[in-house]
């Protein structure tokens, strides 16, 4: 048995996530890899998630704060740099989440921190939460990533996850809101650095054993750069939402119309008009346009602005505007 470490040099989520992703893929023989990164600015969620449910992306776009999709499923977070993550890699036959819990605990009791287990996913502080936990498996090893809130801008957090309230019926998983903590509450010069340290002194003491920093290769960072490219790609973070509902009802100067798209992998799949419009070829002009466009307001408004139609720039407008 082997064990490694990885502290991540980087603070592009997508890079980090492409690790992640890279790491459980190619995990070297009867080795657990302890693997550590901080994001700057950003929002993850999960393999099953609606991003246009889960966050506010106007937000998001104003403050270039990414938007990542992860290959395991739970619930949408904010990360930013007082934001530690961590990830368990393991082959399926030296997975036991029970000693990553210890290891975890153990590390935040050297630091003073009295915490505990609640349910399958969450670690909490003095009832409040500061670590949530995803878990997955790919080619025979299995993955079990989590964060740890030490500084977290909290205005932050529930700004950015927190949609506008729209006409959305999704059928996509929703998170669950929690109320959160940062760990500086209970140690107040914990920083990420020494909760990387704790955490990995518990790791070598837990097995017993010293732990090597695992090196890249040129060819590993070749073959990470080309995921991040493709886990940052449109198809990816939007286009793996759930299929969702999309409505709005409004005046124009050409009267009344409501607009009813449904939207799946990220494209308008169907979209519906009505109106009090005297022109009766509106519905399937508008139709003809949006379906199969990429479901976002700059998308979509620049898709009728093209049409060089005064109604349809008029409703581009609103969308860009509005959505």
């Amino acid at each position: 048995m082997k064990l490694n470490y990885y502290i991540s040099p980087t603070g592009n989520a997508y890079e980090n996530l492409a690790m992640d992703e890279y790491f459980l893929t190619h995990l070297p023989p009867d080795t657990h890899l302890l693997y550590f990164y901080i994001n700057d600015n950003a929002v993850i969620i999960g393999r099953n998630q609606n991003a246009f449910r889960e966050c506010d992306l106007d937000a998001l776009k104003e403050r270039n704060v990414k938007l990542v999709r992860r290959l395991t499923g739970g619930g949408a977070v904010y990360h930013d740099v007082g934001n530690l993550n961590f990830s368990f890699i393991s082959p399926e036959g030296m997975y036991d989440t029970d000693r990553q819990d210890e290891i975890l605990l153990s590390a935040l009791r050297s630091l003073g921190i009295e915490a505990e287990k609640n349910g399958r996913n969450d670690f909490v502080a003095d009832g409040r939460k500061f670590s949530g936990n995803a878990f997955g498996a790919k080619g025979g090893n299995r993955v079990r990533h989590g964060t740890l809130l030490i500084s977290s801008d909290m205005g932050k957090l529930d700004k950015y996850l927190t949609v506008s309230a729209k006409k959305l019926r999704a059928k996509g998983v929703a998170s669950v809101r929690s109320r959160v903590c940062n760990l500086t509450e209970f140690c107040p010069t914990l920083t990420p650095k020494k909760a990387t340290e704790a955490i990995l002194k518990a790791f070598e003491a837990h097995y017993g054993m010293e732990a090597s920093p695992l090196t890249l290769s040129a060819s590993d960072e070749d073959a990470i750069g080309a995921l991040a490219v493709e886990r940052s790609s449109f198809d990816w973070v939007m286009g793996e939402a759930p299929t969702f509902d999309y409505s709005f009802e409004e005046r124009f100067s050409f009267g009344m119309l409501q607009l009813c798209l449904t939207v799946t992998d990220g494209k308008v799949s169907r979209a519906e008009i009505f109106t009090d419009s005297l022109d009766i070829t509106l519905p399937d002009r508008v139709k003809a346009v949006l379906k199969g466009e990429a479901f976002t307001p700059e998308n979509i408004g620049n898709a009728l602005f093209r049409t060089q139609s005064a109604e349809l720039g008029e409703i581009g407008r609103y969308i860009i505007n509005n959505i």
